[in-house]
């Protein structure tokens, strides 16, 4: 389990550094989205012929709704979530994408029978506190558009793509990454070649970024974040994640000079403190 939330945190601190990635790389969303799963599927594809792994078809084929459910999530919420990020603010866009977590530990008691206990409802709380010291300013200003309708589509698939997968058995993470990268890759190649006018012009800074940001942000970020999440509690997936945008943020301040107010460092603080309380600490009955 201890192994479990170290390759989850290491995958989430991995996706902290996407926005700053693509921030250096001059192509659409679309056609970032495009590139990151194509690059990450074939470095997975590649990782699994390497390790001469037989894949477990049987399995596959009788979890199939699950896994092309996960798969087709995780892709229409990046398109929703790059779009949002175009539209709207980058803030604004994280805080409502990251209500979909709040999701999962909503509807976790009824679909995977987990206790919602005192301490991860305290953390939750101070968790979405802080995400709206971070961001909420933003969120208040803009009120409703287009572009913070694609937020929550996005929120939505990505609580439709974490139960997915928590819903898969007997795969273990790469052949469930894989599998689910390859169907999202299948789901942005369409929305691509729908959407894109013209030729793609990409120069050799633009290539480099590119492949990190598909072999290290997509294809070993995924692996961890899959062959993780299926083995740890949704509402623990749930809070944890939130670690994400916190790293997101700190990571813009320390790379790009991004200066943090004193009510964006109040909630980074109520971000990990939440998400650590949540987790770590149990209330204990009185004995009277």
């Amino acid at each position: 389990m201890t192994k479990s939330y170290v390759k989850y945190i290491v995958s989430l601190l991995i996706f902290g550094s996407n926005g700053i990635v693509a921030s250096h790389i001059m192509l659409s969303s679309s056609e970032i989205v495009f590139s990151r799963t194509i690059i990450g599927s074939l470095v997975l594809g590649l990782v699994f012929i390497l390790g001469r792994k037989r894949p477990q078809f049987e399995q596959i084929k009788r979890q199939w709704v699950y896994l092309l459910g996960s798969g087709i999530s995780m892709g229409l919420s990046w398109i929703f979530l790059f779009e949002a990020y175009r539209l709207t603010s980058v803030s604004t866009a994280t805080l409502v994408y990251y209500c979909g977590p709040v999701i999962v530990i909503a509807v976790a008691p009824f679909i995977f029978h987990e206790k919602m206990t005192v301490s991860k409802m305290i953390g939750i709380i101070m968790v979405a506190l802080g995400m709206v010291f971070v961001n909420g300013s933003d969120f208040l200003t803009e009120g409703m558009s287009w572009g913070l309708m694609c937020g929550i589509i996005s929120a939505l698939l990505y609580a439709t793509m974490i139960i997915s997968n928590k819903k898969v058995e007997k795969l273990n993470g790469l052949e469930i990454t894989l599998v689910q990268l390859v169907t999202a890759c299948a789901v942005v190649t369409l929305y691509t070649l729908l959407m894109h006018k013209g030729t793609i012009s990409i120069s050799g800074t633009n290539i480099i970024l590119i492949l990190f940001l598909g072999v290290v942000n997509t294809g070993i970020g995924c692996y961890l974040y899959f062959s993780s999440i299926h083995e740890l509690p949704a509402q623990s997936v749930a809070i944890c994640s939130y670690i994400d945008p916190l790293s997101a943020l700190v990571f813009s301040a320390i790379i790009l000079n991004e200066h943090l107010s004193m009510v964006q460092i109040v909630g980074a603080i109520l971000i990990l403190g939440g998400a650590a309380f949540g987790e770590l600490y149990h209330f204990r009955k009185i004995k009277i």
